[in-house]
Parts: structure tokens; sequence; C-alpha cells
């Protein structure tokens, strides 16, 4: 029992040491500097959308950003007037930094609505489409009830049907597959009511969690009602969250198809998706309108709802377990009565002074303690050892006393990767969901 007794308070600690896997890099905040970590683009929109996206200035303006700490950060699109070519006003979001491996937490309070002509997407994105990869995190179209999740990938990355909860689509992420429509890539629908659109904001939002490793990227959603509470202490630990709803993993080498991604938000209208003729009709949306540019065109008042909300934007990389140093030693001693003897002391103790200890007095006494200060002292053990022991540390002999390492008070962490250079959207070839499956 005394064995247990002593290392079951180490076995804690490392517990503990390798829960806290995550440490926070960047945290977009709630007010308006949340849009200067960010690039306004204002090009043409890559999947043909009936969309004007928009500068900063005409957002802020128009009404369709703004941020405080109380009520969070909005995007919006224009509600109020009759839209001409190219489209839609709106605004697509791209961050200013890029990241390869991390946890991106998004909470939101409401995203936008399950509206017909709508194109809403929260979703990462590298440069040198598809070679760099885009990993699709919350997207949908129209009246869509639950949230698909999509890797965009080169050749030779496909995944497994199984270890998550959602369904799968297609599994091959090459946007060229064989046997898939173009740009489908490996798709899982969620297939809850709460993780998208209407149903989403019904719930009062909720939280994204994406894990990126070099062996998976998982995907979590938790309504508000069921956040972890590591996420809300911020301090998460993915493996407490249960199975995830996405698990993209299996014939697919993540770290060489996806590196320095950017956070994008976005919202487009009808395009290569959401206006395709075949997807347009297939739903509620055709008896509104012959086609979703005539709808989105004429009808402002629908998209009220078509916003992002978002409480908190937060990214987490991991530290480096393997630079932690415990800094104790433990030496149990076990007799053939079932006795033992535990002998514990902290390792590289550097103090030349004489400490007052729970289990030392400061009468000179002799001790059996293997303790690595330069002095030898003599203790009054327990076990009444009339042997006296003089302990010397070789690596500490010549250091100062009054110096302390490092790695005695605190764990290394490990810094994340330098952000790459910006990405500007029209280099890329395509990206961003057109050619999805459709139902």
């Amino acid at each position: 029992m005394h064995v247990l007794s002593t290392l079951l308070p180490v076995v804690g600690l490392l517990s503990q040491l390798s829960a806290a896997k995550y440490s926070l890099k960047d945290d977009y905040g709630s007010t308006d500097s949340f849009f200067d970590k960010f690039n306004f683009f204002t090009d043409t929109d890559p999947t043909n959308g009936y969309v004007s996206y928009v500068d900063r200035n005409t957002a802020s303006s128009g009404g369709l950003i703004n941020a405080s700490s109380s009520n969070g950060v909005y995007i919006g699109v224009d509600h109020s007037n009759t839209a001409s070519k190219p489209g839609r006003q709106s605004v697509r979001l791209e961050s200013t930094n890029t990241y390869t491996h991390g946890l991106v937490i998004l909470d939101l309070a409401h995203m936008p609505g399950s509206v017909c002509g709508s194109w809403p997407a929260f979703w990462m994105l590298g440069s040198d489409w598809p070679k760099n990869g885009e990993i699709d995190i919350i997207e949908g179209v129209n009246d869509q009830s639950s949230n698909q999740m999509t890797l965009h990938t080169s050749s030779d990355c496909s995944i497994s049907n199984s270890g998550f909860t959602g369904t799968i689509s297609t599994d091959d992420c090459y946007v060229d597959a064989s046997g898939q429509t173009v740009n489908a890539g490996c798709a899982i629908d969620n297939g809850n009511s709460e993780s998208f659109g209407s149903g989403f904001n019904n719930a009062g939002g909720g939280v994204y969690a994406t894990e990126w490793t070099g062996s998976a990227i998982n995907v979590w959603h938790f309504p508000s009602y069921s956040v972890p509470s590591d996420i809300s202490s911020g301090n998460p630990v993915p493996s407490n969250w249960g199975t995830p709803a996405a698990r993209f993993a299996g014939s697919c080498d993540i770290d060489s198809h996806f590196n320095n991604l950017q956070i994008v938000f976005d919202i487009t209208f009808c395009g290569d998706w959401a206006g395709e003729s075949s997807v347009w009709s297939s739903g509620s949306c055709a008896s509104k309108a012959d086609t979703c540019n005539s709808y989105v065109q004429n009808n402002p008042s629908a998209f009220e709802e078509t916003y992002w909300r978002v409480n908190s934007l937060k990214v987490y990389q991991e530290s480096s377990l393997l630079d932690v140093d415990v800094g104790i030693d433990i030496n149990v001693d076990i007799d053939i009565d079932g006795k033992s003897n535990s002998k514990s002391s902290k390792s590289d103790s550097k103090s030349d002074s004489k400490s007052d200890s729970k289990s030392n007095s400061k009468s000179d006494s002799k001790s059996d303690s293997k303790s690595d200060s330069k002095s030898s002292s003599k203790s009054d053990s327990k076990s009444d050892s009339k042997s006296d022991s003089k302990s010397s540390s070789k690596s500490d002999s010549k250091k100062s006393s009054s110096k302390q390492s490092t790695r005695d008070t605190a764990p290394y962490v490990r810094p994340g990767p330098r952000p790459s250079t910006k990405h500007r959207r029209d280099h890329y070839r395509r990206g961003h969901g057109h050619g999805h499956v459709h139902a």
C-alpha cells in the first residue's frame, strides 16, 4: 500500500501533463479589432455566386459588419436593397495568419439561417489550391437543415467510414476523383438538425471545434446547452469530448495534403451549388422564383437572418509533452515481509541554504535521503538510521546556488509555426464547395 501511495500522486501529475495538450495561439477577440486580423476579399466570387464582396469601409458604412464586447462580431449581408449585378452585397473574410495543425474553436451565437439562395461557409483554405488543401467546417445551401463537412485535396487522399457520428456521402477527397461529381471531395453530413442554419439558431447557437493533427482532422459540434466545460474555461481537451461528428482519416497523408491554411468566413448566393438548376428545383425554393438569382436579387428582406454572430474564435496549438521535466525521482524498496521503505526526493536542488521541511528538524541529524544538495546535512530520520550519508550532485557541484533551471519551474511550450505570407484568393484554381453531391 505504501508503494501505491507513493506512485498515485505522480500518476496524477503525469495525467495532468498529458491533458494539458493545447495552448492558446490566437484569440481573435470580439471587438472591432477582430477585423484587423482578416483581409476583405473583393474579387469576383470563384464559385460564380450572385454576390458582390465589399471592402471593410463599405461593409462598415453599409451595416454589413460591426462588433462590440457585449454583442460579439456581426458579419452579414445587405438585406435592405434590391440587388444589381454582380449580386447582393456581402462580406468574405480571409485571415492574415495561416495555420498548419491546431485546434480551431468557433463559438457562435448565430449563423446564417436556412434561407433559399444563401450559401454560407466557415472554412480553411490553402494557396495553390487544391495542393495545400481545403477544410470545410460549416457549409450548406438554401433550406438545408444539417451541416456538411468536407475536405478537398489533390490526388491520393481518401477516408475511412468509421470513427464519427455523421454519415459519409463521398470518401475520395481528390477534387477530380473518378466516380464522384467534380470537386465533391470527401464529405460527411452531420445529420443533426441543430448543426446548421435555422435549427442551429433555434438551439441558441453553439460551438464548432476542429482538431487538425498529422493523423486526422476531426470536427465536433456542440449545441449551446452542451458545450464542454474545458472549452468554456479555455483549457480544451479533445480526448474528453467523445466521438466527433466528422473524422477525416484513412488512406491519406494529412501533412502532405494540408499546409498553411487561412481561416475564411463568407456568405455567397446561388452560384455553383445553391443556384445549380437541379438543386434549386429539387426543394421548396423553386416555388419562390424561377431562378436562384432572381429570388436573391428581388427579395432583400428574406436575408435578415443571413449573418454570423461570433462570440469568439480561438486557435490553439499543441504543446510538447516531450519537453516537460517533472523533476521528481522515486525510489521504492520493498522487503520480503511486505514492508516498504520509500525514498523520494526532489532532484536537482541547487540551494546551499538550510530549509525547515516537514520531514526534517533544524537540529543536526543523520539521514538516508538521496538529495542532490551540494552540502551534507545530518538529520534524524524516522527509521532511526545511524549511518551518515553524504550526498552531492555532480551536475550541480560547479553551479551557483542562486541559479535555478527553467525546467525546474515550468514545462516548456514549443511555439507554433510562423504565419506564412498572405494569399490572394485569385491565385487559386477554384475551391470552396462547388460540385457537391446533391441529394
